[in-house]
């Protein structure tokens, strides 16, 4: 288990690379061949990065694909942790 809050993958978005290139949510939105509203999601965490907004911003050269497969898997599996589970029972008994 993380011991610490990942971020979520829309607030390193916003501020690591729409803010930091000075690019307005309208603008990086037409780029990334997405609506205006469905980038907002992503930067307001509303929404995780999906494999194809993934592979859309490899290809318009922000960092890998599979990286930000990474950050959108540890954060949602951290929040998943901190989440009452239900008991289960192991499926391999001890030998």
């Amino acid at each position: 288990m993380a011991l610490f809050n990942p971020p979520h993958p829309g607030e390193i978005l916003r501020e690591d690379v729409i803010e930091a290139l000075g690019l307005t949510v309208s603008d990086a939105a037409k780029r990334l061949g997405l609506t205006r509203v469905q980038l907002s999601r992503v930067l307001n965490e509303r929404a995780g990065i999906s494999p194809d907004l993934a592979v859309r911003l490899e290809r318009a050269g922000i960092s890998t694909a599979r990286q930000w497969m990474a950050l959108q898997s540890s954060y949602e599996l951290w929040q998943a942790e901190q989440r009452s589970q239900p008991d289960v029972e192991r499926l391999i008994a001890h030998s």
